[in-house]
């Protein structure tokens, strides 16, 4: 199903083959071109790139913009789309998120940019139908920024790396390792992308094999897949913690963006004959079976025949490492969810970016086309990813009988994927077309007693569950069902009725709304000549993620409000880390082994700085982009390699003498005195692969104080920023 080609390999006659020691070829992948395209170095060694585009939602947007705004932004240099699809229910916990909302829309107007209403589109629906091209960089402020189907090759990050970008700025990168995945078959019926994406993450995530890599999609096996299905992969792939993804375009995707009405923006985009790969993934479609990824990762992944036939045992061991996550006194039992050997489930959901697209929905209603979900527990969520889409499945009957068969149908919405809808009772196992599972991820509060599941499916098995009313069952078990074929019929007309497009027009006499929950950031402390970081949380799973550093869900509505947002800090997973934070002051630091996997949210690292916190300690960090929301946000990302060995615990001190002076001379190797309760010891941490003006950031606090007083790079369209008043 899945092979691994850990050495570097070779395209040629349409295959790879294992390369040759000094072989040449990197500059005949689609990266190279794309990247070559967008760096403005003049080095393809050290990338300086700018985008064509960029957006963000409305957990993100507030907080970018205001950064921005006090380091001198104007004038939005590139198109810039603010949608509104994380804090669309307007009151979730306890304000008022219309306010964020209305400060997106006038920062549109003031600065010329575009804002996509609530209930229009989720963020990754809108850029492919409206943004996405061959050949063009898009960058976003959420993980899941992939529109590689495109031929787009695009990147989620933190909020300062947009902020970069709207002061003329670049994103610094060297240059990444790219994975080729070379795609044979075609997928059987009943299989699906999620199918898919899981089994290439079971593959990969683990053993970190594609790691801060591009994904460069190549093979026979491209052309049987439609535009949706390679989407539905491939928005997935941030999952293996890739840097990116790119896919090789055909006659589909010029069909498919002759349906956006923007063909003009396709190109043919292939692998040349020759190009070098630093590994390769190797998936053969005709293998894959429906699979289901289990709590708490994509990356606990069987085939659903697999589980089916080990359910007591997989169960049990969800059970227990529920129990070591929550930190239950004892661990729950779900041995009883199993019902004549088949696992019940209590909740579907199919949606968002991943789930809700037109091929996934309507295949879901043809599984389900003379089945009912029933009147028991399980229920059965439906959310178009966006009005167009909704329009065109209310036209051709398809909602129409998702309803008839029980199935609710919701407008654009991203968030069950983060706990802010469809949150299921406590104990109930929900299967979702998602994109994470994540622990609390569903909006589950284990400290007040609640508890949930969810595990992930491809659409096409959720609906052959709901047809059996919840009792897990495979697509490929039902009598063959054809995958429907084409696309729906694309009509703007909602966006033309409600989407504000200023790109490039700017009206600067517009006031910025502000909302009594929308704050400035705190002022932020220059790193001192000498610091003594004390650690104020000590994790050591195997990987600590972003909703266990800031909790999504009802947190969301904090987002635009740093100082209460940061009360929230690692309260899921340590909650005592705020208290312990107030009581060090400046210096607070976590020590995790490899912190900073899923979302891109900035707050991760800012909610840390906003605490007084200066570091943290990690035997790696799990991506790229966290390291640098932690540099943006004044914090020394240290390498401590004796970290899994030793153990450092809250209260632990490590004294630094000279680091101001030891950054602005360039030193990599830091040394520190470690403090514990078994005495003082000398200890190295490390800085690797910090760059010049990364150094420039640390030393000025964090990226809004290296901005303050500078004058930002022109624009693309010679347009210089001036300060704002």
């Amino acid at each position: 199903m899945i092979k691994l080609h850990s050495a570097p390999m070779l395209y040629q006659d349409e295959v790879l083959v294992p390369a040759q020691p000094n072989s040449q070829g990197r500059e005949k992948t689609m990266t190279w071109g794309v990247l070559k395209a967008h760096n403005t170095s003049g080095n393809m060694e050290n990338l300086s790139i700018k985008f064509d585009a960029m957006a963000s939602h409305d957990i993100t947007y507030v907080g970018i913009i205001q950064t921005a705004r006090a380091s001198g932004l104007k004038q939005f240099p590139l198109p810039y789309v603010l949608t509104n699809c994380h804090n669309s229910l307007c009151a979730v916990g306890g304000t008022i998120n219309e306010d964020d909302h209305m400060f997106g829309l006038a920062a549109a107007k003031k600065y010329g940019g575009e804002y996509v209403p609530a209930h229009q589109a989720v963020i990754h629906q809108y850029m492919r139908e409206c943004y996405a091209g061959t050949g063009k960089m898009i960058l976003c402020s959420d993980s899941h920024t992939r529109y590689g189907p495109y031929g787009t090759l695009a990147v989620g990050e933190g909020g300062p790396e947009l902020v970069k970008q709207l002061l003329g700025r670049t994103w610094d990168i060297p240059y990444p390792d790219v994975a080729a995945v070379y795609i044979k078959g075609s997928l059987k019926p009943g299989v699906g992308p999620q199918d898919a994406a899981l089994a290439v993450i079971g593959a990969v995530y683990e053993n970190g094999f594609v790691k801060n890599k591009v994904l460069e999609f190549i093979g026979p096996g491209i052309d049987g897949l439609s535009m949706d299905i390679r989407n539905g992969i491939d928005v997935m792939t941030t999952e293996t913690t890739c840097l990116s993804s790119i896919w090789e375009t055909d006659e589909v995707t010029r069909r498919h963006m002759a349906v956006l009405g923007r063909e003009d923006e396709y190109k043919h985009l292939s692998v040349a004959p020759g190009a070098l790969y630093d590994c390769a993934v190797e998936v053969d479609l005709s293998a894959i079976e429906p699979m289901i990824a289990l709590p708490f990762h994509p990356s606990r992944a069987y085939t659903i025949r697999e589980f089916n036939q080990n359910a007591a045992v997989l169960l049990h061991q969800v059970a227990q490492q529920a129990g070591e996550l929550w930190q239950l006194k004892e661990a729950p039992r779900l041995e009883g969810l199993i019902e004549n050997g088949r696992l019940r489930t209590d909740q579907g959901y199919i949606g968002g970016c991943a789930g809700g697209t037109w091929q996934n929905i309507r295949a879901s209603r043809d599984i389900l086309k003379g089945h009912t979900v029933g009147t028991g527990k399980f229920a059965l969520s439906v959310y178009p990813a966006s009005q167009p889409m909704m329009m065109a499945l209310t036209q051709d009957g398809t909602l129409n009988d998702l309803m008839a068969a029980g199935a609710s149908i919701r407008s654009a919405f991203c968030g069950p994927c983060f706990g802010a809808g469809d949150v299921p009772f406590s104990g109930g196992f929900s299967i979702r077309h998602a994109t994470r599972n994540f622990q609390n991820r569903e909006g589950s509060k284990p400290g007040e007693g609640q508890t949930a599941y969810v595990a992930l499916m491809d659409a096409r098995s959720i609906a052959a569950t709901a047809a059996r009313g919840g009792l897990l069952t495979g697509a490929d078990e039902l009598p063959g069902i054809p995958e429907p074929e084409g696309y729906f019929r694309f009509d703007d007309a909602p966006y033309r009725a409600r989407v504000y497009r200023g790109v490039s027009k700017p009206l600067p006499q517009t006031e910025i709304q502000l909302g009594p929950n929308i704050t400035d950031w705190p002022k932020m402390q220059p790193l001192p000549s000498d610091i003594t970081i004390t650690i104020a949380a000590a994790l050591y799973d195997s990987v600590t993620t972003t909703d266990e550093l800031i909790p999504s869900g009802d947190t969301s509505s904090y987002r635009s409000n740093p100082i209460r947002l940061s009360e929230f800090a690692l309260s899921r997973r340590d909650p005592r880390y705020v208290q312990r934070c107030k009581e060090i002051g400046f210096g607070s630091a976590v020590a995790a082994l490899r912190p900073g996997d899923g979302s891109a949210r900035e707050q991760a690292a800012s909610c840390q700085r906003v605490l007084g916190g200066i570091a943290n300690i990690a035997l790696e960090y799990a991506t790229k982009r966290y390291r640098s929301n932690l540099i943006n946000w004044g914090m020394l990302p240290f390498i401590w390699d004796e970290l899994d060995s030793a153990r450092c615990q809250p209260g632990d001190t490590f004294a630094i003498h000279g680091i101001r002076h030891a950054l602005e001379n360039g030193a990599t190797e830091i040394n520190a005195v470690w403090k514990s309760e078994s005495g003082e010891q000398d200890v190295i941490l490390r800085l690797p692969e910090i760059t010049d003006d990364e150094r420039a950031i640390l030393l000025d606090g964090c990226l809004m104080n290296h901005y303050a007083g500078q004058k930002p790079d022109s624009g693309e369209d010679g347009q210089a920023y001036e300060k704002n008043a």
